[in-house]
């Protein structure tokens, strides 16, 4: 059994739902684990707002979980309310997780040249779309600080070279030290080391401008292009150690012709990661995602 409830769960709402809460739950497959869980829920006060499960099948998978529910007083009955529920979770061998709805998670976004994942998550934030707190932009360029700075938001640029690859991550890892929930790769062109991976373990989103796990690595449309493509796509994936091979969160598609040219597949691309780099970080900032070894479970 596991379960997540960090300190920062426990600070004051920063909005809505003050008294709403989610849980996060996986455990191996048998009868009785929406009983269970819902009339522990029930026996704490809480009221189920929205329920969804998953199996991946019934004899002998796993079973997945999201909860979302209110409770009076939040402050102070969730805190009793993840304790006890230790015993639920052993009994069924589950891996579990609890957020506060109304704790808006804070974001990095990490961006090099390309602005068009970057201005979608903005305007998203702008507009209340995207419930987060855009904490700060990082780039190894400075081409974007007026366009972030006139949002309100602190711009970071951090140069990166072959020789300073290695300082330059670690002024990245204290810039985001205790200031970030998630990274978003918003097209930042660099790899990103183990070291910071270990970090963020399932934290940190990145847009790959193919549809994996074909054409992976470097100039994916060139690929495409010869490879005379009629479908191009991109893919919104966690990060690991494994380059591009992390688990797949979103990915979306649209039909190309022969008459494409590379340009017009990286036009066209464009569009598509934007979309799905955005679709993934909602998701993960309203805790819809559960990660099972090299997949995902989203309940969207």
């Amino acid at each position: 059994m596991s379960s997540q409830f960090s300190p920062l769960d426990q600070e004051k709402p920063s909005g809505g739902n003050g008294g709403r809460a989610r849980m996060l739950i996986s455990c191996p497959d048998r009868p009785g684990i929406v009983a269970a869980v819902s009339h522990f829920l029930y026996e704490h006060g809480a009221n189920i707002v929205q329920s969804d499960q998953y199996s991946m099948d019934p004899e002998g998978g796993m079973f997945f979980i999201r909860f979302e529910f209110d409770l009076n007083d939040l402050d102070k009955e969730l805190p009793v309310l993840v304790e006890d529920f230790a015993r639920v979770a052993d009994r069924f061998d589950m891996k579990w997780h609890t957020f506060r709805a109304s704790r808006k998670k804070r974001l990095a976004v990490f961006v090099s040249k390309e602005d068009h994942c970057l201005l979608e998550l903005l305007w998203q934030w702008k507009a209340g779309d995207l419930n987060a707190d855009i904490a700060m932009v990082v780039s190894n360029h400075p081409d974007m600080r007026e366009l972030v700075e006139s949002f309100g938001i602190p711009y970071h640029h951090v140069p990166v070279t072959a020789s300073t690859k290695a300082e330059a991550e670690r002024k990245q890892m204290e810039i985001v030290a205790d200031k970030a929930d998630l990274i978003v790769l918003a097209r930042y062109m660099q790899i990103i080391s183990p070291k910071f991976i270990e970090q963020f373990p399932n934290r940190i989103i990145n847009i790959h401008h193919s549809f994996l796990p074909a054409f992976v690595g470097g100039k994916p449309y060139a690929q495409a292009y010869t490879r005379g493509v009629k479908i191009i796509g991109a893919t919104a994936h966690y990060v690991t150690e494994e380059l591009d091979g992390g688990p797949i969160i979103e990915q979306d598609v649209q039909r190309v012709s022969h008459r494409d040219n590379v340009d017009d597949l990286k036009r066209i691309g464009r569009t598509i990661e934007r979309v799905v780099l955005a679709r993934a970080v909602k998701w993960h900032i309203e805790d819809r995602i559960i990660v099972h070894h090299n997949k995902t479970v989203v309940f969207n």
